[in-house]
């Protein structure tokens, strides 16, 4: 620690123990770089907080001396939004990973109380232990913790059926600014008394303050999935099929995915041997769940919804391993682009009816503008969300294209998602990466009203700072 803190560096370890504050330079790595290796931090420390008693007096503590703070949890977003600045090395990382408790599991009111240290998938599995299902999912679920998936309002695989992350909360524990601790633990699916404050911390991304649990809902677990791999052919045939599932089973529709050609391309150039089918045409991962012991209705359905739309081409699985196969194919795509150097990295979400558009229109803007440049588009079309990825020509040096062109792309490719009544950021918030973005395409009485509510809760702009607005 900077030898012009050592008084906060004393006060921090009274509080947390000085085994949970972390100053060398090894100790600390792992929480100073993103997920992505595109930002590189400094900090005066990392301090460990155990609870939310902790939590507070840290806050306070920070607060007294004018220190900026940066909660984090599992550390795994894509744009740098838990990750220190690289200046002066003048903030403290509040890491919540010790905040790892499930305080309360409620089978008849269908919630569970828990700690932002939790991972997801210690969430889900606390829920199927109990015969429920907490359906937030994505790639990252070993790892990521519920703090960081509610201050980014994750969206995930299921969003179609379930929501996103604000959709699943129910009541928020969160340290403000100046330490004070508000309680907002409620498990009430109806409370109309006044503004719902606690919607004020999702997706703020620690900017408001630091959310130290959360109560969410959970639901039944389905007894019945339906997993499937259809050819569809094209953007818009992947909206006619999901409008005829729909029709056909309605919320049964838990996830829609579709995979471009050009991202089953890039999983053939990086996973040759792989063993899962090999479409070479546009296809959709989907699935449907329901309830019951006979699955011959909704099988029975949607074949007649495929049937209906002449889609002759679709695997269907047989057994939970197909199931994973399928699954883990779509889920590689990621993977895929990283074995190949990486990407210029894109999560839009688009009004249902734009994306055939979108997608013809971006296709070939980008390739008129970078002749040969690869791409990997794919995403939960179910939802309007769609990850445009732009790879290097296979000839030139990945690191090198995206330093030259990665801002021309994405400025290209985020102007036509904002002029077709889309967003630029879909669900993995805006973190460093898109900051200036957001001051760009979030002007007059939106951004005003952000600001406004920043220095109403952090007048003097400590919590993440040089984050969202």
């Amino acid at each position: 620690m900077s030898g012009s803190r050592p008084a906060l560096a004393t006060t921090l370890g009274a509080i947390v123990g000085a085994d949970h504050v972390l100053t060398a330079t090894a100790a600390c790595a792992a929480y100073l770089v993103d997920e992505r290796g595109l930002y590189d931090g400094r900090a005066l420390a990392v301090v460990r907080p155990a609870d939310c008693a902790e939590t507070a007096a840290v806050v306070t503590a920070c607060a007294a001396a004018g220190v900026g703070m940066v909660a984090q949890g599992g550390n795994t977003g894509y744009c740098g939004g838990a990750t220190p600045g690289a200046g002066g090395g003048d903030e403290v990382v509040i890491s919540l990973e010790r905040l790892d408790r499930v305080r309360d599991l409620d089978r008849a009111g269908a919630t569970i109380t828990v700690e932002a240290g939790v991972t997801l998938a210690a969430v889900q599995a606390a829920a199927e232990a109990a015969g429920l299902l907490f359906p937030l999912a994505m790639g990252s679920q070993a790892s990521c913790r519920i703090g960081g998936n509610l201050s980014t309002n994750a969206g995930g695989l299921a969003v179609l059926r379930y929501g996103m992350a604000r959709d699943l909360t129910l009541g928020l524990e969160v340290v403000l600014p100046d330490g004070r601790v508000l309680d907002l633990l409620r498990a009430l699916r109806k409370d109309n008394t006044g503004y719902d404050l606690k919607q004020l911390f999702i997706g703020a991304e620690g900017t408001l303050g630091i959310i130290t649990a959360a109560t969410l809902k959970l639901y039944p677990r389905p007894t019945q999935q339906l997993t499937l791999l259809a050819t569809v052919g094209s953007p818009a045939r992947a909206l006619d099929l999901l409008g005829t599932l729909r029709a056909a089973v309605g919320d049964a529709v838990t996830s829609f995915e579709y995979l471009a050609t050009d991202a089953l391309a890039r999983l053939e150039e990086a996973f040759p041997d792989a063993l899962w089918p090999r479409p070479r045409a546009p296809c959709v991962l989907a699935e449907c769940s329901g309830f019951g012991d006979d699955d011959t209705p909704l099988l029975t359905a949607v074949s007649a919804a495929l049937d209906d739309l002449g889609l002759a081409d679709v695997d269907l699985a047989r057994s939970e391993q197909q199931r994973r196969t399928l699954w883990r194919m779509r889920e590689q795509v990621p993977a895929a682009e990283r074995h190949l150097g990486g990407s210029v990295k894109h999560d839009v979400t688009l009004p249902l009816a734009g994306l055939p558009e979108f997608l013809d229109h971006a296709r070939d803007a980008v390739l008129a503008r970078w002749p040969g440049s690869r791409l990997s588009v794919y995403g939960h079309f179910g939802d309007g969300n769609v990850h445009f990825n732009v790879l290097a020509p296979a000839d030139h040096d990945p690191a090198a294209f995206r330093r030259e062109h990665a801002a021309a792309i994405t400025a290209l490719v985020h102007d036509l998602a904002e002029a077709a009544r889309g967003s630029f950021s879909a669900e993995h918030g805006i973190g460093q990466l898109k900051r200036h973005d957001l001051e760009h395409y979030r002007r007059g009485t939106e951004i005003e009203l952000m600001r406004t509510l920043k220095r109403a809760l952090d007048p003097r702009g400590l919590m993440n700072p040089g984050k969202l607005c």
